[in-house]
């Protein structure tokens, strides 16, 4: 009966793990949601993305997550004109950040609630390894 149990904890940890990668880049690219370039007409921070891949864990005979890479966004950069920003070209255009706060506070949310039910089911098997053990003393 503990083997799933632990089986379950080491899944849950798999899903912890890779949603807390996911908040780290999601965070990354609020904070930097307003850095422009700092030389005229140079590239401002580019939105970071991050991939996961499923992989069979042969010893738990399941599927675990764990993050497959951390790219960039190939979305075009907003531009916006602004001749007195010192990454502003020679038309006084400024290229922004290819960041959506929209979409990042979405993401951030759903990673939030994945994170939160891969704790909850951590907390669950947890418990039941420990009600286990105490049926198994007495």
């Amino acid at each position: 009966m503990i083997d799933p149990l632990i089986a379950s904890t080491r899944l849950s940890s798999s899903g912890l793990e890779a949603q807390s990668a996911r908040l780290r880049v999601i965070s990354e690219n609020v904070a930097n949601a307003q850095s422009t370039g700092r030389t005229p007409g140079s590239d401002p921070y580019t939105r970071k993305t991050i991939a996961f891949r499923s992989e069979l864990d042969r010893a738990l005979g399941a599927s675990s997550v764990a993050v497959k890479e951390i790219g960039t966004d190939d979305a075009p950069f907003p531009v916006e004109y602004d001749p007195g920003n010192p990454a502003a070209d020679e038309n006084g255009m400024v290229k922004k950040p290819n960041v959506n706060m929209l979409i990042e506070m979405a993401d951030m949310r759903e990673a939030n609630r994945s994170y939160q039910a891969n704790l909850q089911m951590m907390k669950q098997a947890r418990a039941l390894i420990s009600a286990t053990i105490d049926l198994m003393r007495g």
